[in-house]
């Protein structure tokens, strides 16, 4: 067996750039923002002093991998933030010192690009850094010419001209117009700063020091490691491939906005038998369940599933299912998660292999318990290890049946155990108690369900979004600032936080909503009349369409009010408990928690 052999030194920013690296384009694109770049820049500066530069100490900032790529050429396997960012800098030392009419020396040009001889014996002009993934475009090679990057069309490319930036301020306000002092630094950072260059001879072998070097998230996050670790297991042949798929993954978390190593962390919860995982786990956890995750045996094929689970969790978080179409409880659900909320996604990603119609069961239950677990402020870690353990029994269920008795088990039971504390949390819900988004999810599922079962499913009334963002408004019955006729009319107060509770509010037309106005409720009843809500109308009188027709039955249970008071208004908000207890699938009475 052959000996790999492993070079290692000690390497001064002049003797770094003698050499020309490639960033290969599979490699992760440059990243650094304004803060690290003004990190970096403020400490070589602290180190440098103020004295002379040959006297001031060394300072080392890190190290690089590199193995033998084409023609001379190093391609850079590890290090390249840092070494991307030195190139930076040395080109807008170069550019400030033009700009203050001090021709930069031969040595700094050089270190920028040089000529070198190819293997044909020709002469050719190269760059000492060139990044070769797409994303890069031609930012850097314009700053190495000294000259702008016109349309930074890529994060990466705006990240490279914004580094630029940074240094040239940063030289400006330390050094204003005083060339000699720029050219002080820049003789600390070409000679006094340090780092180590480790050399192999293979990229196989590169990249297992790049894992070792990063091992436990030092420098890198669980998303980089495992980027690398496929690399690693990665024919050199089949690279393209991975790297364009591993671009797709990373696209698409990032349209969305989201966390990667939370959708990682939910990719395993959804997928493999695991209830608990932190975010600095996650590779560690990969590289002891390569045998269940399959991912050395086919790496590009693990990247694969990764992308289109991404996929299903952007549509889902869309309100859309898998294949894109609009889908009613998936867009419940994101009308009452709002930006932050994410655990249901556990349970929608292992549900994946059902078909539609048990999928839309599922998704349903799904937003009801969601909806329980929110209004009665149970810990966000105990109902996500709740869903991580359930994700397991989901991904085996293959019929409506199985799936009605895990929902049974589960979903019923869950909601059984939680219904004290549903109704008590319902029965002191105020406009306040809840975020805004949340409050108008709540106001609206009530009224859509009235409407519901009075109209049937129509387009008006199977979306939610229409009466959430389709021109009503929240309306308080007694107003915030009652005339002193309303005053009068409603009578005694014992608190006066009840004008913000759920039973003294109403969902009414935009238009309707500002003739109410602050009126007492004998002016306001015959208005609510001229509204097409159900709910609304069946405030102040009970609609008149017959015996026991659909919209009879529908209000059956809420009595309208003649006058408005304290008592009328503590009335409805007990009514409503019992309409929201149907809404989301509560039983009248609690059970004994089910141990599991």
């Amino acid at each position: 067996m052959a000996i790999q052999r492993i070079q290692s030194e000690d390497c001064s920013v002049a003797n770094l750039f003698q050499s020309f690296y490639a960033v290969p384009d599979y490699q992760r694109e440059y990243v650094w923002d304004t803060d690290q770049v003004e990190q970096l820049l403020k400490d070589v500066r602290e180190e440098m002093g103020d004295g002379a530069a040959h006297d001031a100490p060394e300072y080392f900032i890190g190290s690089i991998v590199v193995c033998p790529g084409q023609e001379d050429v190093l391609d850079l396997i590890d290090g390249q933030q840092r070494m991307t960012t030195l190139y930076i800098t040395l080109c807008a030392i170069r550019d400030r010192l033009s700009e203050l009419g001090s021709q930069p020396s031969s040595v700094l040009n050089a270190q920028i690009a040089d000529a070198t001889v190819d293997s044909l014996g020709e002469e050719r002009r190269l760059y000492r850094l060139e990044l070769q993934y797409e994303d890069s475009g031609d930012a850097l090679t314009c700053l190495a010419d000294g000259n702008p990057i016109e349309t930074p069309s890529t994060q990466s490319m705006r990240n490279i001209l914004n580094a630029h930036h940074v240094v040239t301020r940063f030289l400006s306000s330390e050094f204003g117009q005083d060339p000699a002092a720029i050219r002080r630094l820049y003789g600390y950072l070409t000679n006094k700063v340090k780092l180590i260059r480790i050399q192999t001879e293979d990229v196989a072998k590169a990249l297992k020091i790049f894992e070792t070097i990063n091992d436990r998230g030092v420098g890198l996050n669980s998303m980089d490691l495992l980027k690398n670790l496929l690399f690693m297991k990665t024919p050199k042949g089949q690279f393209d491939q991975l790297k364009n798929t591993w671009k797709e993954l990373q696209d698409t978390i990032f349209r969305m906005g989201e966390k990667p190593l939370r959708f990682l962390r939910y990719f395993i919860f959804s997928r493999y038998d695991v209830e608990t995982l932190r975010e600095d786990e996650i590779y560690g956890w990969f590289t002891k369940n390569d045998s269940l995750v399959g991912f050395g045996r086919d790496p590009i094929g693990f990247a694969k599933e990764l992308v289109s689970a991404a996929k299903a969790y952007e549509q889902f978080r869309q309100g859309k299912s898998e294949t894109g179409l609009r889908n009613r409880y998936l867009d419940n659900i994101r009308l009452l998660g709002g930006k932050a909320a994410r655990q249901h996604l556990i349970l929608l990603l292992a549900g994946r292999h059902l078909d539609p119609k048990l999928f839309d069961r599922l998704a349903a239950e799904v937003e009801n318990l969601f909806f329980c677990y929110v209004i009665t402020r149970e810990p966000t870690r105990d109902f996500e290890r709740n869903f991580a353990k359930w994700a397991t029994e989901l991904r085996s269920i293959k019929n409506e049946t199985e799936l009605e008795t895990f929902i049974l088990a589960r979903f019923d039971r869950a909601k059984a155990e939680l219904s004290n504390r549903f109704a008590d949390a319902m029965g002191r819900l105020t406009l306040g108690s809840l975020q805004l988004y949340r409050f108008q999810y709540v106001l609206a599922k009530l009224t859509q369900q009235v409407d519901l079962l009075a109209y049937g499913e129509t387009e008006g009334t199977r979306w939610l979004g229409n009466y959430v963002s389709g021109g009503f408004e929240i309306e308080h019955i007694f107003p915030q600032t009652p005339t002193a006729e309303a005053a009068a009319e409603f009578g005694p107060i014992s608190d006066p936080e009840i004008v913000q509770r759920l039973g003294n509010l109403v969902l009414v037309e935009k238009s309707i909503n500002t003739s109410l106005g602050n009126r007492p409720y004998s002016e306001k009843g015959p208005v609510y009349q001229q509204s097409k809500l159900l709910l609304t109308r069946a405030l102040s009188e009970r609609p008149k369409v017959g015996a026991n027709t659909r919209i009879d039955r529908a209000v059956a249970s809420i009595e309208p009010f003649a006058e408005w008071n304290e008592s009328s208004l503590n009335l409805r908000q007990h009514s409503l408990v019992t309409l929201a207890r149907a809404v989301w699938g509560l039983p009248e009475r609690a059970v004994r928690p089910l141990v599991t």
